[in-house]
């Protein structure tokens, strides 16, 4: 299967650049992939595809302020860093810009030498190991400082409200980007749906940085996914046991809840049970979903792994067919636009 099969024409005035004052306010293309029929509605009348008994489960990551600019002491050079993954106490591996003057044993000042770094190890494309040092109070609450949300490149708009990129659910930090699928629900909507015995589950997967690397690979099956740390707790995979021995359906919030859903029902076939670890799942047309029955989740990249999730789900022929719709209709497309709700029955049975 050739990766350019899932590519299609973007205006680039579809990209949204700013969220909506509204969370609840974007608009959402719902996809039947029972009867191939779409459906538009407002994201807050989700309520109206959903069944008591159904579950949503959502992902309660939090993004760091993970991007930092600073200098090198001894030139004043600007220098840009984006942290990765912490390998040890206040040691990170990281992304820097340029790399090339950033050699091990360099030291680096951030905020007026509030924060300092040290290169420890040099590694590819720009990698540096590198570990921090400060005064007083804790890493994170000077990254909250000093750093800037790591925005994925195609938004360009300044954002003012940290908190507009991170879920009002957000809970463990640990990702570089947010869960964007997740962004479109406020506390009093997650009341309304628990009101009408709709459950909501967490999970957790910390968004890594292959989020915004493009696939290189001119076939879909020679592209290997990068790893992201998961976590499903206890009362989770209860409450999803009981969903499914009920008769409701699962549906997860974004691309993150569905994969972390995959790996945990692929490593215990019996049923959900409570695990953390790595997964590099990577779900494409031919699949067969154990996990979840639907998917909430927002517009994506022409030629990306989210796209071919979404294709394995419903279809790939009715999501490209969903994404034209969906430019003719000039739906808000990416981090901060629209939402599409795959899920059969949605239509045709109701």
């Amino acid at each position: 299967m050739k990766v350019n099969e899932f590519d299609f024409d973007l205006p680039e005035h579809l990209i949204a650049q700013t969220p909506l004052k509204d969370r609840t306010k974007s608009r959402m293309l719902v996809v039947d992939p029972e009867s191939g029929s779409l459906e538009h509605n407002a994201f807050s009348d989700i309520t109206k595809y959903l069944k008591p008994g159904d579950c949503l489960v959502l992902n309660d990551t939090r993004v760091l302020p993970a991007r930092l600019y600073g200098i090198k002491p001894d030139t004043g050079a600007k220098i840009e860093v984006l942290l990765l993954k912490e390998e040890d106490d206040d040691t990170w591996k990281t992304l820097v810009k340029p790399a090339k003057r950033i050699k091990s044993g360099t030291t680096l000042s951030f905020g007026d030498g509030q924060l300092k770094a040290t290169c420890l190890e040099e590694g590819a494309q720009g990698e540096r190991l590198l570990s921090f040092a400060y005064e007083g109070n804790t890493f994170y609450e000077i990254l909250d400082r000093l750093g800037e949300m790591p925005l994925p490149p195609y938004i360009r708009e300044q954002l003012n409200d940290k908190e507009r990129y991170q879920t009002v659910f957000s809970k463990h930090i640990g990702s570089v980007a947010a869960p964007t699928a997740g962004l479109h629900f406020t506390e009093e909507l997650i009341e309304k749906l628990q009101d009408q015995k709709i459950h909501v589950a967490y999970i957790t997967l910390h968004v890594g940085l292959g989020t915004f690397r493009p696939v290189s690979a001119e076939l879909v099956e020679e592209h290997e996914m990068h790893g992201e740390y998961y976590q499903i707790s206890k009362g989770t995979a209860n409450l999803l046991n009981q969903v499914r021995e009920d008769g409701g359906r699962i549906i997860g919030v974004g691309t993150t809840s569905a994969r972390t859903l995959e790996t945990v029902a692929n490593n215990s076939p019996k049923g959900f049970e409570e695990q953390s670890g790595w997964t590099d799942i990577f779900i494409y047309p031919g699949y067969t979903f154990k996990g979840i029955d639907g998917l909430i989740t927002n517009f994506h990249l022409p030629q990306s792994t989210l796209i071919m999730l979404v294709s394995a789900l419903a279809g790939k022929d009715l999501i490209m067919r969903s994404y034209k719709e969906a430019v003719d209709a000039e739906y808000r497309f990416f981090s901060f636009g629209d939402a599409m709700l795959i899920l059969e029955g949605s239509i045709s049975h109701r």
